[in-house]
């Protein structure tokens, strides 16, 4: 169950679908979707999202947020982005740098809305 600390208001810099990691925009003040694991991910939307560019947007940047699962992933395990914003299992590579959004609370599969534990990060590659 989500424990919302901080939500903050942004304009979207593209369409943003519920439940996905966001990251800046073009634009001080602008969000758009991450879409790799190497992106500035700072909070995630909540179950509403945003339709369209210029439309306004809520991200939750501090507290338990929920994230909708692009593969398994496991209670305790770092979770970062896949290509449309969905959470799945970080895990460092030879010469990558992951971004990290949060900790998982519990255990989940593709298609699942888990509870995440906001705390934004980066895994140094091997």
């Amino acid at each position: 169950m989500p424990k919302t600390i901080l939500t903050e208001n942004f304009k979207a810099g593209a369409a943003i679908s519920p439940y996905r990691i966001a990251k800046p925009g073009a634009a001080d003040g602008e969000v758009i979707q991450a879409a790799a694991v190497g992106d500035a991910m700072f909070g995630i939307s909540d179950s509403l999202g945003a339709a369209a560019a210029g439309d306004r947007v809520d991200i939750i940047t501090m507290g338990v947020a929920e994230v909708e699962l692009g593969g398994n992933v496991t209670r305790g395990g770092l979770i970062t982005s896949d290509a449309n914003g969905k959470g799945v299992a970080a895990a460092p590579a030879a010469g990558v740098n992951n971004r990290v959004i949060g900790i998982a609370r519990v255990s989940g599969v593709a298609g699942d809305i888990i509870d995440v534990q906001l705390c934004p990060g980066q895994i140094q590659g091997a």
